[in-house]
């Protein structure tokens, strides 16, 4: 009775509380779940330190390093873990991982009681994730540098970075996280059929970025009004060459029937995507099969078609030039080689979709030295029906 005592302080921010609200209401509760202390972290944009979300009581919880930490493999695994007293509970909104509610104790709770706790912190992630854009405490906590305008105008575009729909699953990762301006990426699930759409826009800055804008806002245009994967590509081309002549985006656009899993998909200019299957690497699909969106024009044939029946289990990761043509200091591109040795090792290793992501995108900026030379965008999906 307790708990649901809880759920109710914590249901009354539905139409009247902000983000920043949670951490004052979090403390409140906590005596009610038998609990010393509570904590709301979120993850930050680089995805490497769980931070006190902006508001919180001064000294309730400290932040947290992704790497080495209780708190940090509760985030990096989405499951309860504990360590000196305190319980770490992921805060998940659908798929997505928002950050871990930390819970301090004399005595760590029943499994009976973590059930209810766990009940807790999933309408914690969902008030997170519906307050979040009344102000602007969650972008504080998670924002370690200032943003660049261009960074700002993507990531406000852009869907959650994951998403799981019956056994099918999609993550995508953005990297440098304070200054792109060209990359980005889209997805919807309709019925049962999933569409993707990663990009790559030339050039960079605040003109990528409004390149960028145009080409995501056609791309949902056209898959809303229901037109088919060519002449939603045939769309993207026609708005991109009227706006913004002479300037091009690579893409890959993609449908796959997650009943079936008959997987289709347009390359405009963009290398291959990457496919796994049973711990080997696939033959890369054909590519191009398109110009560049912007470009279609210049040739008088539609976009070609690539199809591939999927099995269950299968990986496919899509990526923009920035992964596998990122440079060591002795100029060695990391390379599509690298690139499967990679996902095939961490799938292996039993990693989720979105810790392997998070993992790849750290694994490239350490192979340029912290100092990216281009944007490096990834979407990985995973078909198990």
């Amino acid at each position: 009775m307790l708990a649901m005592e809880a759920i109710r302080r914590l249901l009354a921010l539905r139409h009247r509380g902000r983000a920043e609200d949670l951490p004052a209401v979090m403390a409140h509760v906590a005596p009610l779940l038998d609990a010393e202390s509570a904590g709301v972290l979120l993850i930050d944009y680089g995805q490497l330190t769980l931070c006190p979300l902006f508001g919180g009581a001064d000294g309730e919880v400290e932040p947290q390093q992704v790497e080495g930490t209780a708190a940090g493999r509760c985030f990096t695994t989405a499951a309860d873990t504990h360590e000196d007293g305190r319980l770490w509970l992921p805060l998940l909104h659908g798929a997505e991982r928002l950050g871990v509610l930390g819970l301090g104790f004399k005595e760590l709770p029943s499994p009976a009681a973590r059930r209810d706790l766990e009940v807790i912190a999933a309408l914690v992630a969902e008030l997170i994730a519906s307050r979040r854009f009344y102000g602007d405490a969650v972008e504080h906590t998670r924002r370690r540098l200032p943003m660049q305008l261009a960074a700002e105008i993507i990531w406000n575009q852009l869907p959650p970075l994951t998403c799981a729909v019956d056994g099918t699953v999609v993550t995508a990762v953005l990297e440098p996280c304070y200054d792109v301006g060209g990359d980005s990426f889209d997805y919807a699930v309709n019925g049962d059929l999933l569409h993707v759409g990663l990009f790559d826009t030339v050039g960079h800055g605040i003109s990528a970025s409004a390149l960028t804008t145009l080409t995501l806002n056609t791309y949902r245009n056209a898959r809303r009004s229901g037109l088919s994967l060519i002449d939603t590509c045939r769309s993207i081309d026609k708005w991109i060459h009227a706006q913004y002549p002479g300037s091009f985006v690579t893409a890959l656009l993609v449908e796959l029937d997650t009943t079936t899993g008959r997987y289709r998909r347009i390359s405009a200019g963009h290398p291959a995507e990457l496919m796994l299957r049973g711990g080997r690497h696939l033959p890369q699909l054909r590519t191009p099969t398109a110009l560049p969106l912007g470009l279609g024009h210049m040739i008088d044939r539609p976009p070609g078609v690539t199809e591939q029946q999927l099995e269950p289990g299968d990986t496919i990761v899509l990526y923009t030039d920035g992964i596998t043509e990122a440079r060591d200091a002795t100029g060695t591109q990391f390379g599509p080689e690298r690139l499967a040795d990679f996902m095939l090792t961490a799938l292996r290793a039993g990693l989720t979709a979105p810790e392997i992501m998070r993992r790849l995108v750290l694994s490239i900026v350490d192979y340029e030295e912290g100092e990216l030379r281009d944007d490096a965008t990834a979407a990985m999906l995973q078909w198990r029906h």
